[in-house]
């Protein structure tokens, strides 16, 4: 593979990042919505991310942005949650598993304590299994299962919400 590089979004990304989510709400596996996104509706959302607290980051292959991530806030912004983000991954069809999705969870995980980020959380449809696999690999356990909480298509399909610990003091106890 290319060299991948990382790096904070840029509003001018905006197009991209939407692109490549809209791509994945045809499959009904990735994506609760079931319509494309507009980059006008994802403005507020992606002004919401904070490089220093809650950033989105984008992965760049020959200066074109293959995938991005997001480190969101969890449970509307609760103050007793704000050690804890809810990550959101997707990678630009043509570039899945090769990497980049691996990359860009690394790099939460390494980076998520010096954002004061102790606990990383992500859902995923239970049949998504490469996202449950990718999560997995990194030591993401399932902290969750809704069963049948999405409808698709007339399909009722179940959230698995999983976790992992990063940082904080609990974290450091069982690291010794």
């Amino acid at each position: 593979m290319d060299t991948l590089r990382l790096r904070d979004a840029r509003e001018l990304d905006l197009p991209e990042i939407v692109e490549i989510y809209n791509s994945t709400i045809p499959s009904r596996i990735v994506s609760a919505d079931t319509e494309p996104v507009t980059v006008e509706q994802r403005t507020g959302w992606f002004r919401e991310h904070d490089p220093r607290r809650r950033p989105l980051w984008v992965a760049e292959l020959d200066g074109r942005v293959v995938g991005w991530l997001s480190l969101g806030d969890f449970w509307d912004r609760r103050p007793a949650y704000n050690a804890t983000a809810e990550v959101g991954i997707y990678v630009k069809a043509g570039h899945r598993g090769r990497g980049i999705g691996r990359r860009l969870i690394q790099e939460a995980i390494e980076g998520a304590p010096a954002l004061g980020i102790e606990t990383l959380t992500a859902g995923a449809f239970a049949h998504n299994e490469a996202s449950l696999a990718l999560f997995e690999r990194f030591g993401f356990e399932k902290w969750a299962h809704f069963p049948e909480v999405a409808e698709l298509d007339g399909v009722n399909r179940d959230l698995v919400v999983l976790g992992l610990r990063v940082g904080g003091p609990d974290r450091a106890a069982r690291d010794r």
